[in-house]
């Protein structure tokens, strides 16, 4: 098994494993910049169908600063995903 591993090990080229650990990193990478929008996201969502549980005639302005929260901690899911592409290649 020892030797499979030096075999597969000199057949790869020193510039190909860079780009591969760096695609890698750049997929944790993006996958820990996705946590944070989800969590927010989700959060965002929760206390405002709290809010317009609680007082149902606010529900318009309510809706209106929702979807803006959303679309603000998309973008730092956005953000993550642009720097996943650049750093990928």
């Amino acid at each position: 098994m020892e030797a499979l591993i030096h075999i597969a090990a000199a057949a790869v080229d020193p510039a190909d494993a860079k780009k591969a650990n760096a695609a890698i990193g750049a997929g944790f990478a993006y996958g820990l910049a996705a946590i944070g929008p989800g969590i927010g996201i989700g959060y965002v969502v929760g206390k405002a169908i709290e809010a317009m549980a609680r007082q149902p005639e606010a529900a318009g302005m309510v809706r209106t600063t929702m979807f803006l929260g959303i679309a603000f901690t998309e973008a730092l899911a956005l953000i993550g995903f642009v720097v996943f592409i650049l750093l990928g290649l």
